[in-house]
């Protein structure tokens, strides 16, 4: 059930943004933008920032695999709108739709690292479990992951964990495959602020 908040409650200036975005992308405003923009003090400035920082922030993670890691969480969630979101922006950053694919149909045939593939494994184990193991850890480590890409991941990891349950607790309305594009394109080139 969609909720209907994401449609009214925003300021003039908001509203005229909003009406900026639709005009010159030709797309509707996706409804995770229209979230943050709600009570920006309460949720969307920090979601906003926490986002920016985990998804394009310092890291070792090329931005690539930290939106596949993304769309690997959502996936795990079944969150059909950051599903379709993140695997637009992993296969644009990536130049190499297939290989994402692969890696939502199946992580362990998938053509990617092991490095990626063990961190992969441990945040769907995660999401699913709401804990991983020491095991789970030493695996990730064994694999060639630093202990600083293990909390970046986890920043990913925290991130669509609360995102993909607000888009389904408010009901994200999914776009159509050129509306995940040109996001993508989007969140590639401004990042999440």
């Amino acid at each position: 059930m969609r909720l209907d908040i994401l449609n009214r409650g925003y300021s003039p200036g908001t509203k005229l943004l909003f009406a900026l975005i639709r005009l010159f992308s030709r797309h509707p405003v996706p409804d995770a933008a229209k979230l943050v923009f709600y009570r920006p003090a309460f949720y969307g400035a920090q979601a906003k920032e926490f986002t920016h920082e985990a998804m394009r922030g310092p890291s070792a993670w090329p931005v690539a695999d930290r939106e596949l890691m993304a769309a690997y969480v959502s996936k795990v969630n079944e969150s059909a709108f950051c599903i379709g979101a993140h695997t637009a922006t992993a296969a644009q950053a990536y130049q190499d739709s297939a290989k994402v694919q692969a890696v939502l149909a199946d992580l362990e045939s998938a053509p990617i690292g092991d490095a990626l593939r063990a961190t992969l494994r441990m945040l769907g184990e995660l999401t699913r479990e709401g804990k991983v193991s020491a095991q789970d850890m030493r695996d990730v480590l064994s694999a060639g992951v630093s202990p600083q890409q293990v909390k970046d991941a986890l920043a990913v990891c925290a991130a669509f964990n609360t995102t993909d349950r607000l888009a389904d607790a408010f009901g994200f309305e999914v776009l159509s495959p050129e509306g995940f594009e040109a996001g993508a394109k989007y969140l590639l080139k401004r990042g999440y602020r």
